[in-house]
């Protein structure tokens, strides 16, 4: 298989990636931070040498940007499976939250996801398999306290996730919608809380993987998951 990664540097795109590549599969990858995501690629290739690792670096939050990662797939192969992973977390209270973040947090965590797939579609579409895994969060299902602009954008993420379902199911392409609680990325690194009273991004990617395991005829259409003693 072939899997396509967004967001694949850190955290629970490199989990996923990591995942995969254990299981022999060639991974195309993109991250915004060029540097770290080359790091990231040598990392797998030297723990999976018999993988291949392709990368590009580009900010998703530029719908150019997108389109010529899209392109730089397409030339190389049609994706079996696509992450649409990238995305980040501003904190902040709708009346409070500066001017701009709506915005921000919708090209970054909506609308990479939205150009990347409408762009990889046609080619999947033609082979009529395919999977595509749209990492969203608990702050899609309900209101989430300081979350501001980025749940508004997480709550669409899911809402897309779900027409593209709807669009898809009788063409062979399954969709599944992520919704992780609270895992222990880069982002929580000097928060004070205690690695183990969060998930670890490995529990993302193992449900991932499992989800891409079913038979064609079956589909998880939802992964929700939070720590053992509940959202923080």
């Amino acid at each position: 298989m072939n899997i396509v990664i967004t967001g694949a540097s850190k955290g629970i795109g490199y989990a996923i990636a990591e995942t995969f590549a254990a299981h022999g599969h060639d991974l195309y990858l993109t991250s915004k931070t060029a540097n770290d995501l080359a790091t990231a690629a040598a990392t797998l290739a030297k723990q999976f040498p018999t993988v291949q690792i392709h990368f590009m670096a580009a900010d998703l939050s530029k719908e150019r940007e997108v389109m010529a990662f899209a392109s730089w797939c397409l030339q190389k192969t049609t994706p079996t499976i696509l992450v649409n992973n990238a995305g980040y977390f501003l904190p902040g209270k709708l009346q409070d939250e500066a001017a701009g973040q709506l915005q921000s947090q919708l090209e970054t965590n909506l609308f990479s996801a939205y150009h990347l797939t409408r762009a990889l579609l046609p080619s999947m579409l033609s082979v009529k398999t395919g999977h595509i895994f749209n990492i969203c969060s608990i702050a899609s299902l309900a209101a989430y306290e300081n979350g501001g602009a980025y749940s508004i954008s997480k709550f669409a993420l899911l809402g897309f996730s779900k027409n593209l379902r709807l669009e898809l199911k009788d063409k062979g392409i399954k969709v599944t919608a992520v919704c992780p609680g609270a895992v222990y990325t880069n982002s929580w690194s000097g928060s004070g809380v205690d690695p183990k009273r969060i998930m670890e991004a490995s529990d993302i990617a193992k449900m991932v993987y499992a989800a891409s395991q079913l038979s064609p005829q079956a589909v998880v259409e939802d992964i929700v998951m939070r720590p053992q003693l509940g959202d923080l």
